[in-house]
């Protein structure tokens, strides 16, 4: 587990943030009180990287459907919250620095569909993501993730699966951020002992050296402490092999409310340092 306190010495920052309830089904609270909070807390930057739209209708969450919401409409207040942010980032522009940006998604569709949105609003940067594999999505719950697996034959087929897809996100999309890298350990107690098997590990270090020759930004996603996991994603092995490859890693918060703004952003911090991995941050261009 990783241990509480204050950080050496390092700026707070988060690479993967403000899932607010404006604009995110599963998020609660105001993005007005999210840039308040992070404001609050002295960070030096923050990028606000919500959830790009789904393709269409068949990709909608329930929680989505749920509320009665479309992909269109999911659409149109994605256009509000683009506007939103650039507000934002304006008002605080002297006081915190705001990049505003996206998250992608990779199952069918998406990746033409990220492109396009990027041509339209122009963000800042964007964190490419993948939250589903055969189109099925593997961090929302056990049943869907046992879904995916049955899908992909067996679990080792769904890691080799989900690694494929994202070294295809990567040279597709070139996000200057690559999310949450190792997700699909999601709900695998034994993922010491899956990423450790060959045909897995030789794709996280495939994966690894794309991101180290597109001079990418790992998320060192530490939302997966607050839900009682005992380290953030990517591993402990996974960041040791980053550390050989100087890849450079920073903290996202993945907050999804404003009592979730930057918390265990400092754990994570001494996580780093602990590994030897460089955390002298510096506002990224972006």
């Amino acid at each position: 587990m990783i241990e509480n306190g204050n950080p050496l010495s390092a700026p707070l920052v988060s690479v993967h943030g403000g899932h607010s309830g404006d604009y995110c089904q599963h998020g609660r609270d105001s993005l007005d009180d999210f840039i308040r909070a992070y404001h609050s807390m002295n960070f030096a930057w923050v990028g606000i990287t919500e959830h790009m739209p789904p393709v269409d209708d068949r990709f909608l969450y329930p929680d989505e459907r749920a509320a009665g919401l479309t992909a269109i409409a999911m659409q149109e207040r994605f256009t509000r919250y683009m506007a939103h942010c650039r507000n934002l980032q304006s008002a605080y522009r002297g006081m915190l620095t705001i990049f505003v940006g996206m998250e992608t998604e990779a199952y069918q569709g998406a990746m033409d569909y990220a492109i396009r949105l990027q041509d339209q609003f122009h963000p800042d940067y964007i964190v490419g993501s993948v939250h589903h594999v055969a189109d099925i999505p593997i961090d929302m719950n056990p049943s869907e993730y046992t879904r995916a697996v049955s899908a992909c034959g067996n679990i080792t087929n769904l890691y080799t699966a989900y690694f494929d897809l994202q070294y295809k996100m990567i040279h597709t999309l070139k996000p200057s951020v690559v999310g949450h890298f190792d997700l699909i350990r999601i709900f695998d107690p034994d993922y010491a002992v899956r990423l450790k098997t060959q045909a897995v590990w030789e794709r996280i270090c495939r994966n690894l050296e794309a991101v180290d020759r597109l001079g990418l930004i790992l998320d060192l996603n530490v939302r997966s402490l607050l839900k009682g996991a005992h380290e953030p994603y990517p591993s402990r092995p996974i960041l040791e092999k980053v550390r050989e490859m100087g890849i450079p890693v920073c903290p996202g918060d993945d907050s999804h409310s404003v009592d979730t703004v930057g918390r265990h952003v400092t754990d994570g911090i001494r996580h780093l340092q602990s590994i030897g991995i460089s955390t002298a941050w510096t506002p990224p261009a972006f």
